[in-house]
C-alpha cells in the first residue's frame, strides 16, 4: 500500500519536471517564448489544482479505486497526445488535461491515508511517503536530461506514458479498497456544494489552506523558471541542471524525514511556525543575491535549497 500510495501521488511532480530540462528546447522548437513555454507548466498546475475538485467527491461517492483507475488511463492517453503536440497551444491545452487526471493521484491518494489514519500519525504517514514522492523531483529531471541524449522533449512525454500506463496496472492489482459503502456520500452537485461551503466556513481549514497554497507557490515558482534562470542565465548545461535540481529534491526528501521525526516531539504549530520562518528567510536571502551574477551557482544555490528544505 505504501509504494502504490507513494507512486500515484508522485506522477504528478514526475510529469511536471521530467521535461523541465528539455523546456529550453521545446521553445525552440515550437517557436515558442521562454514565458509561453513557462505557461505549459501553468496548465498543467491549474489542471493538478482542479482536477482535485473533481477527484475528491468522485472517490466520496464511488470509492477510491474505480476513480483512481479511471483518472490514471486518462493520463495516460493525455501524455501521448502531448508528444504529439503541433505548437505550444495545443500542449499547453493538453497539458491542462494531463493535469486533471493526475490530480487523481493526489487527492486519492491522501484520502486513502484519511481513511487509514488521524492527526500526528496522518501527518507521520504522509512525511514518510515523501521517501517516495521525492524520488519524482529527483529521478525525473535526471531520466529528462539523459532522455535528451537520444530524444527530444517529445521523448520525455513518451516515459510519461509509459509511466503512467505502469501505474494503471499496479492499482488495478494492489490499491485495497479503503472507503467502504456505508461510509460513501450520495451524489451530487448540491452535496458537494454544502461541503465545500461547510470547508469555507472553517477559518482553521482556510488559514492551513492558505499557508499550504502560498508555500507551493513559491516552491512552484522555483520549478517553473529555475530551468530558463539556470541554464540561460548561469550557463547549466540540462544535464547539470538536473543534478542540481534532483540534489535540491533531496534536501525535500530530507526535511520531510527530519519533520517526520520532529513531529512526535514537537507541536505540529511550531514545527510549521519554523518551516514557514526559513521560507521567508531563503526568499529574502534569493533577493538579495540574485542581482549579483558574478558568484554564480555557488550564490545562488543556497538560497533556492534552504527554500525547498523548508517547504
Amino acid at each position: 500500500l505504501f509504494l502504490v500510495l507513494g507512486s500515484v501521488t508522485v506522477i504528478g511532480p514526475a510529469s511536471m519536471d521530467i521535461y523541465l530540462p528539455g523546456l529550453p528546447q521545446l521553445a525552440r522548437d515550437l517557436g515558442a517564448s521562454a514565458s509561453l513555454s513557462q505557461l505549459t507548466v501553468t496548465m498543467f498546475l491549474i489542471g493538478l489544482a482542479l482536477g482535485q475538485f473533481l477527484a475528491g467527491p468522485l472517490s466520496d461517492v464511488h470509492g477510491r479505486r474505480r476513480p483512481l483507475i479511471a483518472g490514471m488511463a486518462a493520463f495516460t492517453v493525455a501524455s501521448l497526445v502531448c508528444a504529439l503536440a503541433p505548437n505550444v497551444y495545443a500542449l499547453g491545452a493538453m497539458r491542462l488535461v494531463q493535469g486533471t487526471m493526475a490530480a487523481t493521484g493526489l487527492a486519492v491518494g491522501r484520502a486513502v491515508v484519511r481513511d487509514l489514519y488521524s492527526g500526528a500519525a496522518a501527518a507521520r504517514y504522509l512525511s514518510r511517503l515523501m521517501l517516495i514522492t521525492g524520488l519524482g523531483p529527483i529521478v525525473a529531471p535526471l531520466v529528462g536530461g539523459q532522455i535528451l541524449r537520444f530524444t527530444s522533449w517529445r521523448g520525455a512525454f513518451v516515459a510519461i506514458a509509459l509511466l503512467g500506463l505502469v501505474l494503471v496496472i499496479t492499482t488495478a492489482r494492489l490499491l485495497p479498497e479503503t472507503h467502504p459503502l456505508d461510509r460513501r456520500r450520495v451524489a451530487g452537485l448540491g452535496e458537494t456544494g454544502r461541503a465545500f461551503a461547510r470547508l469555507l466556513a472553517d477559518r482553521s481549514f482556510v488559514g492551513f489552506t492558505l499557508i499550504s497554497g502560498f508555500g507551493g507557490g513559491a516552491a512552484i515558482g522555483y520549478v517553473a523558471g529555475s530551468s530558463f534562470v539556470l541554464e540561460d542565465v548561469y550557463g547549466a548545461s540540462p544535464q547539470v541542471f538536473s543534478l542540481l535540481f534532483g540534489m535540491n529534491a533531496l534536501f525535500l526528501v530530507l526535511g520531510s524525514q527530519i519533520n517526520a521525526h520532529l513531529v512526535e516531539r514537537l507541536s505540529v504549530r511550531r514545527l510549521l511556525g519554523f518551516g514557514l520562518a526559513m521560507m521567508v528567510i531563503a526568499g529574502i536571502g534569493l533577493l538579495a543575491v540574485v542581482p549579483f551574477r558574478g558568484g554564480g551557482l555557488l550564490v545562488v544555490m543556497p538560497p533556492l535549497t534552504l527554500l525547498i528544505f523548508s517547504w
